[in-house]
């Protein structure tokens, strides 16, 4: 085992001692005269200590007091007590103000290195269960209180004891995955495997093989017989995201298994029998698609039958709060941290920001303002330029005039899917003209990410820079 251990205290061959038997065991080692300069490598940023020793009878600043301060400033540091025969009451009392262990004085090498090897196991499993909490909040828990965010829950809570197929729609960011996760847990086959697929990131050549299996030698590079993703999940759930990016070829094979429950691996004339419940999700308008061909109606119906859209964080900003601090507070304790909180004024720019990546942004600036930020609040000068500009654009009157009467000539006599093309040309291209072109800005001030918005640009010729 290995790490850094701190040592302090005031008797220099007592220091010496314990340097000389950590360092010849692999450990690195540092050693200081009293609490004073404890504390002050604690306070210049310095608080990288897997394990402390600190005595307790020291001049000037004793161990008490300083194990207090010292844990002020990292709760969750471990520090073991040095004790003479006369302090061994006071040790137990540090045991109680959160030190992990007490050495009296006289120890041997083995005793010294047996204390030093425990408490570094405990704090390994100490941070190992905290990431493990994390990671299962994580998965398991829809945050916020807000009207949107309680009607998706109220309707997870009737889907998920069925066998209903669920589409989940939103936009990337807004927490489809751990929706699917939800309904899945909530469902007689929580005992059942979850399998994710993320259809977007695999080749279209390749998501065939993933989806349902491959025999050796079926193609170049298959040198082995493996199953894919529906067998996989057999008993179980089949969550495939964004499902809108899927080639209309492999669409037709997935609306056989939803049909038949039944396909065959690729390069294999064995048809195989699954029992699959399918949660598919995705960030484009599947109605649109199908309307241009892009995506197979008969497959939409069958994935549709119950489905459920995601509100982006901006139509729920009064569970910013909560997220943020939740999303703080996970980070902190899975990486051992003092906590930090965010001043009003901090946290009023949060929710003024429009979050075009949605909750993955929102945790994501948090983390680096927990990384970056120097003190034990985060204030608004800790916030990054993009959170200090987000102040709600100021529309000019007369261009929502032009675009109400542009809009007025475009659709009269149109159906609703031209009427819609029509009017998100005519927002995007005044939105590129107010930004003179800036498509970040552009995408920042229209609520949606950059790639989306330059694919828009794309599909109705509206050209980009």
């Amino acid at each position: 085992m290995t790490g850094r251990i701190l040592i302090v205290d005031d008797e220099q061959n007592i220091r010496r001692t314990m340097e000389m038997i950590h360092e010849g065991a692999g450990y690195e080692v540092k050693s200081v005269a009293g609490g004073e300069e404890a504390l002050e490598l604690f306070a210049q940023g310095d608080k990288g200590w897997h394990l402390v020793y600190l005595d307790i009878m020291m001049p000037g600043l004793d161990g008490m007091e300083t194990l207090q301060r010292l844990l002020e400033l990292k709760p969750e540091q471990s520090i073991v007590m040095i004790s003479g025969h006369a302090s061994v009451e006071r040790a137990v009392e540090a045991l109680k103000m959160g030190a992990a262990d007490f050495l009296e004085k006289g120890f041997s090498k083995a005793r010294l290195l047996a204390t030093t090897e425990s408490v570094l196991e405990r704090t390994t499993l100490r941070r190992e269960n905290a990431a493990l909490r994390a990671m299962v909040a994580d998965r398991g828990e829809i945050l916020g209180n807000s009207l949107a965010i309680q009607a998706v829950r109220g309707q997870i809570d009737k889907v998920a004891p069925t066998t209903a197929r669920v589409l989940i729609t939103g936009e990337s960011g807004t927490g489809k995955e751990l929706v699917a996760r939800a309904i899945h847990d909530g469902s007689l086959r929580s005992g059942g495997p979850f399998i994710r697929l993320n259809c977007a990131a695999v080749p279209e050549e390749l998501i065939e093989s993933e989806l349902f299996g491959v025999v050796k030698g079926a193609f170049t590079g298959a040198d082995r017989t493996r199953d894919g993703r529906f067998q996989a999940a057999d008993g179980g759930t089949l969550f495939l995201d964004e499902i809108g990016d899927m080639s209309l070829r492999t669409q037709t094979k997935v609306l056989r298994v939803l049909q038949e429950n039944e396909f065959e691996k690729v390069g294999s004339q064995e048809t195989l029998k699954v029992d699959v419940r399918v949660i598919a999700a995705t960030n484009k308008h599947l109605d649109e698609e199908t309307a241009s061909g892009r995506f197979r109606e008969d497959l939409y119906y069958r994935l549709a039958v119950v489905p459920i859209q995601l509100p982006p964080l901006r139509a729920r900003k009064e569970d910013i709060a909560q997220l943020a601090h939740t999303f703080a507070s996970r980070y902190c304790e899975q990486n051992t941290l003092p906590i930090k909180s965010f001043s009003s004024a901090a946290m009023e720019r949060l929710g003024r920001y429009r979050w075009p990546g949605n909750i993955r942004e929102l945790k994501n600036q948090v983390e680096r303002l927990l990384i970056m930020s120097a003190g034990s609040e985060i204030e608004v000068e800790d916030l990054s330029p993009e959170l200090l500009g987000a102040i709600e654009p100021v529309r000019n009157k007369h261009d929502w005039t032009s675009l109400m009467t542009s809009l007025a000539e475009m659709v009269d006599g149109r159906p609703l899917s031209e009427t819609r093309r029509a009017f998100e040309t005519a927002l995007i291209r005044l939105t590129l003209e107010r930004h003179e072109g800036n498509v970040t800005r552009a995408a920042r001030d229209l609520g949606v990410e950059r790639t989306n918005l330059h694919k828009k640009i794309r599909q109705l010729g509206l050209g980009s820079d």
